[in-house]
């Protein structure tokens, strides 16, 4: 029988956005004229981030690789390629040329799936492994600022100088930490991670030196060898180094500058050949000179400095994350777990104290609690009551960004009452903050210093 309904056009649109592939649409001119809701899920991007834009921009932005689009113009016909993410994602993606009345190509339509689905169906058995294995070799970022950071570490990874890495907490100071290892010579080497702060003074010697036999009471007998001796030829991650006391401070001296440490209560010298990398979240120069830190030791691990930027410095990245945690805590829980778009925007106007680490455990949370859809319901109130009410949630990237560089210069300006504070405070010029505070602050008096030289 055929059917008596009619495709309106409401019907193709219900068709095209529950499709399990996603669906690029690209005009002769190739920019997107239409795309459906699975682009959130591969590339991190709202369908507002798309549409209207040119295929070039995302393919120079390195979003997905190959391009398949170059094919198809010279081919001419339909084409199946395997593609990859920045995500991560591995796409099976098919283009197909559709032509007018002359024989020219007036639209492709270009389709993808993910191969993990794909095989899923074929090995389902074998496919337990979590995607988060996976984001481990694949820097989550469209951050220029913080691809310049890593295109740092690399370069310093070709190198045995130690690293110090600053950042708030939660930002991601082992990911990079483990990103310079991985590229090093050391690779095939012992990565050792020591959270300092997490090992009470009185063990965190023995525990990084190791001990001789009869060093102290209830020591093992013959001794033990320290975690630094395990790491010989490997790295040695120090997380949270300025909670060391200056006891152990002046023993990691030693190994930095001679290679070379006693065991607690032993007289031997043992040599140990590793790669220091260190991570703090406190302000080290003021530690020295409350002489809580050794200025010598500072100097020694400060060779190469890397800066991990917060979660509200680089907003772009919150989308993307979103993206990814969904995917690897859908896969660990089996679930398939999706968010409204509402609910990006709120997370894209919250500050993020908690930075990556705060983002990574709520995705969790919310897969876990929820069935269907994330909503705005969904997320604590400790987190919606600190969303601005006067903040409009975006309606682009640009509104977004536009969104988030007022609420950083108005926080920022109000707490620190001046423009070169602001500008410190934010890593721009004073001249740059002045001009910013201006734009954003427009019916309210400030003082409008005269820039000043930073010394």
């Amino acid at each position: 029988m055929i059917s008596n309904i009619q495709i309106t056009k409401e019907i193709l649109e219900k068709i095209l956005e529950n499709s399990s592939d996603e669906i690029f649409v690209l005009d002769k001119n190739l920019r997107v004229v239409y795309v459906n809701k699975q682009c959130e899920r591969h590339y991190g991007l709202t369908q507002e981030d798309v549409l209207g834009r040119k295929n070039s921009d995302f393919v120079d932005r390195g979003l997905w690789k190959p391009s398949i689009v170059p094919l198809v113009l010279q081919d001419k016909k339909p084409v199946t390629i395997k593609q990859v993410t920045y995500l991560g994602n591995e796409l099976l993606t098919t283009a197909v040329p559709i032509y007018n009345e002359i024989h020219e190509i007036d639209l492709i339509v270009i389709t993808s799936r993910e191969l993990l689905d794909y095989k899923m169906v074929k090995q389902k058995p074998k496919i337990k492994k979590v995607l988060e294995e996976e984001g481990q070799k694949n820097i989550i970022t469209t951050s220029s600022k913080l691809k310049d950071v890593f295109e740092l570490a690399e370069k310093v990874a070709l190198v045995d100088s130690t690293v110090l890495i600053r950042g708030e907490s939660g930002t991601g100071k082992g990911v990079i930490a483990d990103f310079i290892h991985q590229k090093s010579h050391r690779k095939n080497k012992t990565m050792l991670t020591i959270n300092c702060a997490a090992i009470p003074d009185d063990l965190i010697e023995s525990e990084l030196f190791g001990y001789a036999q009869g060093a102290f009471t209830g020591a093992s007998k013959g001794g033990k060898k320290g975690l630094l001796e395990a790491a010989n030829n490997g790295t040695v991650f120090l997380d949270e180094i300025g909670e060391v006391s200056l006891k152990v401070q002046a023993k990691l001296l030693q190994v930095i500058q001679n290679k070379e440490f006693i065991p607690v209560g032993g007289n031997e010298v043992k040599k140990v050949n590793v790669r220091i990398v260190a991570a703090t979240n406190q302000n080290l120069e003021e530690f020295v000179k409350q002489k809580k830190f050794r200025e010598d030791l500072y100097y020694r691990l400060n060779v190469i400095e890397l800066y991990m930027p917060p979660l509200r410095e680089v907003p772009e990245d919150i989308i993307p994350l979103t993206s990814y945690f969904l995917g690897v805590f859908n896969e660990r829980y089996n679930k398939a777990v999706k968010i409204t778009k509402e609910t990006l925007k709120l997370f894209f106007n919250y500050s993020w104290p908690g930075n990556v680490r705060q983002l990574q455990n709520l995705i969790e949370r919310l897969v876990v609690i929820t069935d269907s859809d994330i909503t705005i319901k969904d997320i604590p109130e400790l987190i919606r009551s600190k969303i601005p009410i006067d903040l409009p949630l975006f309606d682009s990237l640009e509104q977004a960004l536009e969104n988030t560089e007022k609420r950083m210069v108005l926080e920022a300006y109000e707490r620190y009452k001046s423009t070169r504070s602001v500008a410190k405070a934010l890593n721009i010029s004073q001249t740059k903050a002045s001009k910013l505070i201006r734009k954003h602050k427009k019916n309210t008096e400030y003082r409008n210093e005269k820039p000043q030289l930073n010394n």
